[in-house]
């Protein structure tokens, strides 16, 4: 009789082996887009603090604070709900509610009442991101005083214009960069303006409204055009892709697109009358 039995690959009560099959994230193949749920939180690009993206109802994304806040302490036009991973606005009815990163970011200005609860939070944002920058996770964009002329009329925020619409970007074109997710499961280095492809083009073009917006005087403004290059490029520059990723419609994205719908009366501050790097008497295309 041997002391110890051979191993049969059971519990020592004979019970049946059971393994957890680890689940891969996926996207399902009816989705609107490619973006997996685990890569949305991101940090805000003012305080350095995290913030959650969702998508609202009309598939535009809103910044979101991580926790749930008591609905009691935070006004009505700023309650938020989730529902199938859909923002809406106002709250479910329930004791809690998420609020835009907006209302807290310590980087900005109030533009709504809030009580003194929402102030510790806003409190703690600030020391938070204080903290981030003295130990160097995170560094503030600089402002510039003066800069040289030759970049004084860069856009901060270029306009863009594709597939029949015109688009407000988060930083110049030179800067947008590929949401999508590499094989490390971090998001691509590559900038979507890749140099051996199609190159748009620096013009003025009258900052007339699109469907649904509000006209306004005649006056010519500097878009990057990219509506003469073939459809496909234009969809990967929509989809804010670099040539590869574009190529592989398999990879997930690990960001939303940085483009909002450009409206000329909300984006007024973004409408620039010269073009990028253009003498004060140059008003043709680039």
């Amino acid at each position: 009789m041997h002391p110890n039995t051979l191993s049969t690959g059971r519990p020592w009560d004979g019970s049946p082996l059971t393994t957890q099959t680890r689940r891969p994230l996926r996207v399902a193949a009816t989705s609107p887009n490619r973006l997996l749920r685990a890569g949305q939180s991101v940090r805000c690009r003012r305080c350095g603090n995290r913030i959650d993206f969702y998508q609202r109802a009309d598939q535009r994304p809103i910044a979101l604070h991580p926790a749930e806040l008591t609905a009691a302490d935070v006004p009505e036009s700023c309650r938020w709900h989730l529902s199938s991973g859909i923002a809406h606005p106002h709250g479910d009815g329930s004791a809690w509610c998420r609020i835009p990163h907006a209302v807290l970011c310590p980087d900005r200005t109030p533009t709504t009442r809030t009580g003194p609860h929402l102030e510790a939070v806003r409190r703690q944002l600030a020391v938070r991101t204080r903290r981030l920058i003295d130990t160097g996770v995170f560094t503030p964009a600089q402002r510039a005083v003066c800069e040289p002329p030759a970049v004084r009329h860069q856009p901060a925020r270029s306009v863009v214009q594709l597939l029949l619409g015109r688009y407000l970007a988060e930083i110049p074109i030179e800067g947008i960069r590929c949401v999508a997710q590499t094989r490390h499961r971090h998001r691509c280095p590559q900038p979507v303006l890749a140099p051996n492809t199609p190159q748009g083009l620096w013009t003025l073009l009258p900052a007339s409204p699109q469907r649904g917006q509000l006209a306004l005087p005649a006056t010519l403004m500097a878009v990057y055009d990219l509506s003469r290059l073939p459809y496909a490029e234009q969809l990967r520059w929509r989809t804010q892709r670099c040539p590869a990723h574009a190529a592989n419609p398999g990879a997930a994205d690990l960001a939303l697109a940085d483009w909002q719908v450009f409206d000329p009366l909300l984006h007024a501050a973004h409408i620039h009358t010269r073009l990028p790097h253009a003498t004060p008497g140059h008003h043709g295309k680039a």
